[in-house]
């Protein structure tokens, strides 16, 4: 019998990562995900991101997963 060729991926491996500025620790890090939009009326919005470690320690959930 042939042994499958796949290993199982948890939900945080599939999950679309970058490379970019962590705003909790204050670092370039990978993994980083989309946390915070804060919309102003005119002009750009304010966008935090943060990576796993940071997610993890502080309880933040990325925007997407956000209900």
């Amino acid at each position: 019998m042939a042994e499958p060729t796949q290993t199982e991926t948890t939900e945080e491996e599939t999950v679309p990562t970058a490379f970019g500025w962590c705003h909790w620790h204050q670092g370039n890090t990978d993994g980083i995900r989309l946390i915070d939009v804060i919309e102003q009326g005119s002009g750009s919005g304010i966008t935090h991101f943060a990576c796993a470690p940071c997610r993890g320690v502080h309880g933040l959930v990325p925007f997407a997963d956000q209900p």
